[in-house]
């Protein structure tokens, strides 16, 4: 393992002196001449700063050395210098081991952890860490602003661990982001990034929102937004949270060019050390306010903690506060919050004078906060990050554990200057339960009322002027003139309502239909119960009204909807019962045999489950006058009355036609002519075959239908898919026609698609089913046709015709 290389400059160099002229370019030309003399005084200009700061860190050196000697810079010079002959090292070098043997800070850690890990190592790499952390902290105590502080940490001790790029921001009140310094960035990049309002997600403010270490290897895996993503989009962040004493000043954003491997544990302590260093260089520079730019003298909390105005302010608030300021341990870290004003509406929930909590710690009053509240942790976290917390309805035990549970309150947290204000309102439960008890009173139209029996005197609750269509001018309505004011049909129920009240000291309740002044009529019911004295005598009658005419209308128009649903399915299930019978009596679930020599023929007809899902499905066999058999299935599209027409049309149709002696593919070309112009748009699917028993010989063709299936032996397949669009979708269509020479034991099978029709498989899957179950041998073809609509696993609902034709 070798040490961190330098780069030209580096103050670890024994002497500290000019940086050398760039070599001379090979052209002699003016612009090479010119641009050489550019390079060298920018060297010079390199060099200058390296000496500077340098010097910064011996006559740093030099100091201790007076502390502890006790003598002058002159001899405090010698000794350094033959200290550092001894020990073989430059005198830059020893400088630095001094400062951190005198400091030990989180520089010096971060330089021993580097020692601890480098066992067996030359020394150099450790002192070049310990000089460079000095000289980076000396050039930054000694800048005048957060740019050259940016610059200086790049130069001397981001640089030698692979950086190309750092960025320091500053957060606002409003966790907004302002760059107030940068290194490596371009111009361009850095003006656009100048400023981040709050709420968008970068590096730096992941690192701020969780205040801790943000590394990320690779930025563009990451997806996250941040300054200098375009020119390095695979490269390496890591984002420190610069801050002191539990507050964040700012953040430390570090740019690789490329991925970055795990970072050693050394490397780590050098980071976080740079990081508290930009932490006590921000808290030294002023202000910024949102946007970047310093806040002017003279406004609120410019410097200090802030307390003593943040306590003027909360005195004008009518809500109890706290105004907090950090307590920090011997080491600098926030473990606690001092009371430092209570005002005056402060009332302590454990009881105790205002006064006694003043100065006093908050984990010592009030214990509970850091409990299962957590607010004790929401404050450290406005502290550390300045982002206001805000809660309603939280419980007032998050301060006291003894405060009952139902004393809720609203909380507010915020940070001004170097304070924080806690804000909390308890919330009244007298009053919530009024407020709520009024909301559900509107909401229901309801009113309360009591009268008094023997002074006469009326209370009425604000809802009930409303209600009566009364101005609250008017004088309330009493019981007994209730009838006067409502229909002069209710006046008998009112005077029940009355009798059960008042004379036999009851709770009663009674509907009636009001007429107010403005001619509108309402519905409402009263319900009343009597207060009876000691002596038992009637004092008074306590009750509400309520406006139930919402409810009322409702319940005429449900009344009048389920007598329209009842004539309704009355006329749906007339209506159905039609139309099964017109089915069932143009095609009968089974058919007559047909008197042909040769074949067998076999139907089968399933109609739906459903009585308000019959169908158009439709089959016909019949004998010619040519002794030929017409054989055909088909379905009309839809159900209902309208589709049953259809299919009565249509079969009727076909039968016609088929006495021309016309061929399958001819049939139904005249058939999808009278679906088109005949009918009211009846679209239609149809298998159609003419079988000829002298030469077993069928003609077929279809229309979108699923063709036949032809059983020979122990095999069953369906036939080839005839081209053939679907009845009534044009007004002219061919069909293609084929022909199959039957031999005997042949079995023809045509079917609509409720045999095979599933929602969850699809056609040809259940087609193999169906192909399946027709190969297994029968005894019949009555048998076979049972077998398949036993077996069928159709789901749809839907009508089913099976046709079967054996050839003997």
């Amino acid at each position: 393992m070798s040490g961190p290389r330098f780069p030209a400059g580096d103050p670890s160099a024994d002497a500290v002196g000019p940086y050398p002229a760039a070599d001379a370019p090979a052209d002699a030309s003016g612009d090479g001449r010119l641009a050489a003399t550019v390079e060298r005084l920018r060297g010079e200009v390199r060099a200058a700063h390296a000496a500077a700061e340098g010097r910064a860190l011996i006559e740093l050196a030099k100091g201790v050395i007076v502390e502890r000697l006790g003598c002058g810079p002159a001899q405090a010079a010698r000794q350094l210098a033959e200290l550092a002959d001894r020990a073989g090292l430059s005198r830059l070098e020893l400088a630095a081991d001094i400062i951190n043997q005198a400091a030990r800070d989180r520089m010096a850690e971060a330089a021993d952890e580097f020692v601890r890990t480098a066992v067996g190592e030359p020394a150099a790499p450790a002192a070049s860490v310990a000089v460079r952390l000095r000289t980076a902290e000396s050039a930054a105590l000694g800048a005048g602003d957060t740019q050259a502080v940016a610059e200086s940490l790049l130069r001397h001790a981001l640089e030698p661990l692979g950086a190309v790029a750092v960025a320091i921001w500053t957060t606002g009140p409003d966790t907004s982001l302002s760059l107030r310094g940068h290194a490596g960035f371009g111009l361009d990049e850095a003006a656009r990034w100048h400023y981040v309002p709050p709420g968008v997600t970068t590096a730096a403010r992941q690192a701020l929102i969780g205040r801790r270490t943000v590394r990320y290897a690779s930025l563009a895996t990451a997806g996250i937004p941040s300054i200098g993503r375009a020119r390095h989009p695979d490269g390496g962040r890591v984002v420190v949270p610069a801050g002191t004493g539990g507050r964040i000043h700012g953040v430390l954003e570090i740019c690789w060019a490329r991925p970055l491997d795990p970072l050693p544990q050394a490397v780590e302590r050098q980071i976080e050390a740079l990081a508290e260093l930009c932490a006590h260089t921000l808290e030294a520079l002023p202000e910024a306010s949102p946007g970047g730019f310093p806040v002017p003298a003279g406004l609120p909390f410019p410097g200090g903690d802030g307390a003593p105005a943040l306590a003027e302010l909360s005195d004008g608030l009518y809500d109890p506060a706290l105004v907090l300021t950090p307590h920090l341990d011997e080491a600098g870290r926030l473990v606690d919050f001092r009371i430092r004003h209570a005002n005056a509406h402060f009332q302590d929930p454990a009881g105790r004078p205002r006064g006694s909590v003043d100065g006093a710690l908050l984990l010592e009053a009030y214990p509970a906060t850091a409990g299962g509240g957590e607010l004790f942790e929401r404050i450290e976290r406005v502290y550390a990050t300045g982002e206001p917390f805000r809660a309603r309805r939280v419980r007032l035990t998050a301060l006291v554990d003894q405060v009952p549970l139902a004393s809720l309150a609203d909380i507010s947290i915020s940070r001004h200057g170097a304070s924080v204000l806690l804000i909390w309102r308890v919330e009244d439960e007298s009053a919530r339960l009024a407020s709520l008890l009024q909301h559900a009173q509107r909401l229901g139209r309801v009113g309360a009322f009591e009268e008094d029996v023997v002074t006469g005197d009326i209370t009425w609750h604000g809802q009930l002027y409303e209600l009566f269509g009364r101005r609250p001018t008017e004088p309330p309505v009493a019981l007994r003139d209730l009838a006067a004011h409502a229909h002069p049909d209710d006046a008998g129920p009112i005077r029940r309502f009355l009798q059960k009240v008042l004379d036999q000291r009851r709770v009663g309740s009674t509907a009636f239909r009001m007429l107010r002044h403005d001619g509108v009529t309402r519905h409402i019911r009263v319900t009343a119960e009597p207060a009876l004295g000691t002596d038992g005598d009637l004092q008074a009658v306590r009750g509400a009204y309520q406006d139930i005419s919402a409810q009322h209308w409702t319940e005429v128009a449900l009344t009048a909807t389920r007598d329209r649903l009842a004539a309704t399915e009355e006329a749906a299930e007339e209506r159905n019962r039609l139309t099964l019978q017109l089915q069932h009596a143009i095609m009968p679930p089974v058919k007559p045999p047909l008197d042909v020599p040769g074949i067998d023929v076999a139907v089968r007809y399933r109609p739906a489950e459903s009585e308000s899902l019959v169908g158009g499905d439709w089959y016909d066999a019949v004998v010619l006058p040519s002794k030929k058999v017409l054989l055909c299935v088909g379905d009309v599209a839809g159900h209902g009355v309208e589709a049953a027409t259809g299919m009565v049309v249509l079969r009727n149709a076909l039968r016609g036609l088929a006495v021309t002696g016309a061929g399958p593919g001819q049939l139904l070309s005249w058939l999808n002519s009278v679906a088109h112009h005949l009918t009211a748009q009846v679209t239609a699917t149809a298998v159609c075959g003419v079988y000829d028993p002298e030469n077993r010989t069928l003609r077929w063709a279809r229309a979108g239908h699923l063709p036949p299936v032809l059983v020979r032996g122990e095999e069953a397949d369906d036939l080839p898919l005839l081209r053939g669009m679907l009845l009534g979708a044009l007004a002219e269509a061919e069909y293609e026609e084929a022909e199959l020479r039957l031999e005997p034991g042949d079995t023809v099978l045509m079917y609509t698609d409720g045999l095979v029709e599933r929602r969850d498989t699809a056609v040809h899957d259940s087609i193999a089913q169906l192909l399946t179950v027709a190969r297994q041998p029968s005894d019949g073809l009555e048998r076979l046709l049972d077998r398949l609509l036993a077996r069928s696993k159709s789901d749809t609902d839907d009508d089913t015709c099976v046709v079967g034709v054996l050839v003997s």
